[in-house]
């Protein structure tokens, strides 16, 4: 089984913290997207023959497309591919860009799962941000889409604004749970180089979040949203029972998921594994497919020490971590002793239940250093 990403390159405008592969679009760029992700897909399925369990529309701003848009790359999957008929089928959504008639019209093309991106309660900080929505408009677009009958919405929320206090934080978790989402998305602001965030910090108009303030706003999150019944799976996701990301705890598995798009990531999971990438030049993009040239190019292939090596690490950013004998039984190796020195380094953060290995919650917060003792 395997999944497939979608990647719309779209959105109106860039958001003040965006490092991202996005752009507005020009002439009929949008219009003709759904086109030229169909050629994508004839490409993609003319090589492979795995059966797909999730689909995930992402961005840049999918739900810019219009219903009938998403209806027909939906329609040329099941087409193309052996879809599961229990497949989980997500779309990043801008609220700037819903309402009810795109809502009912998603739901009808078969989505049935939204990610929203609301990001903030707060105006002012949604304003920082470059969003285009305001918090009521945020809470509306969430009520109309339960209306239209999505029974599996995940908000994101980033965390470590400028500026914002502790107080600030818990007023941005009680709204949160006042809508009682599916799933929570929790990203810490990062300040990217070349960003406009990143000059309004250089000028000193906006004061960045200290590693303290962010420690503590993370810890607070893990602490409200899991007192409230929330599972805390994976570093920055949290699900009520029984709605996790499908699709995204295939990454952390290593599962194939084949891709579409220009600027879209894929996994090979065959052997030990081959990362692959479409190139970002919609120009390009565009050329390549009009020759029926497939544009998935090969970024990276796995030797069995680097399968190991990412293997231990994605595992380990999810709660139900690393099991010993399935490592093994993959490798022909045990975890301690393809890493000794590295586990006996981490045996203060490093939990063994059930035969898993896993982080603690504080683990996480350490997770880009520890896990360079695998790399």
């Amino acid at each position: 089984m395997a999944g497939l990403y979608i990647h719309t390159p779209f959105c109106v405008q860039k958001c003040s913290y965006c490092d991202f592969f996005s752009a507005p679009p020009s002439g009929n760029q949008l219009e003709t997207w759904h086109l030229l992700i169909q050629r994508n897909l004839e490409l993609i399925a003319a090589t492979q023959t795995d059966n797909i369990e999730t689909i995930f529309f992402g961005g840049g701003t999918p739900s810019l497309l219009s219903p009938a848009q998403i209806r027909h790359i939906l329609t040329c999957c099941r087409r193309l591919f052996s879809i599961d008929p229990h497949a989980e089928i997500s779309l990043e959504a801008n609220p700037a860009t819903l309402y009810p008639q795109k809502l009912d019209g998603f739901m009808a093309a078969g989505v049935n799962r939204l990610s929203i991106g609301i990001q903030s309660f707060d105006d002012q900080t949604l304003k920082v941000l470059g969003r285009r929505h305001d918090a009521q408009q945020a809470r509306q677009i969430f009520k109309q889409a339960r209306a239209a009958g999505f029974n599996n919405i995940s908000i994101d929320l980033i965390f470590a604004l400028p500026d914002h206090t502790t107080a600030d934080l818990r007023q941005e978790i009680s709204q949160l749970l006042a809508l009682a989402p599916d799933h929570v998305g929790i990203y810490g602001l990062s300040i990217e180089d070349g960003t406009s965030l990143a000059l309004k910090v250089e000028q000193g108009l906006i004061t960045a979040s200290d590693e303290e303030t962010y420690a503590a706003s993370y810890l607070l999150l893990n602490h409200e949203l899991t007192t409230a019944g929330y599972e805390h799976y994976e570093i920055s996701n949290y699900a009520l029972p029984g709605v996790r990301s499908r699709h995204n705890q295939a990454y952390w598995q290593r599962k194939t998921c084949l891709a579409a798009g220009a600027g879209a990531h894929g996994f090979d999971s065959k052997v030990f594994g081959m990362r692959t990438s479409i190139t970002t030049d919609l120009d390009r993009y565009r050329q390549q497919l009009q020759s029926d040239h497939n544009p998935t190019d090969l970024e990276e292939e796995f030797n069995q020490l680097q399968a190991m090596s990412e293997t231990l690490y994605l595992s380990l950013r999810t709660s139900d971590g690393i099991n010993r004998n399935d490592f093994e039984q993959r490798f022909g190796i045990s975890l301690e002793a393809a890493f000794p020195q590295a586990l006996e380094s981490l045996n203060s953060q490093l939990r063994l239940n059930d035969n898993r290995y896993s982080f603690t919650v504080e683990g996480w917060l350490l997770y880009d250093h520890l896990i360079s003792h695998f790399l």
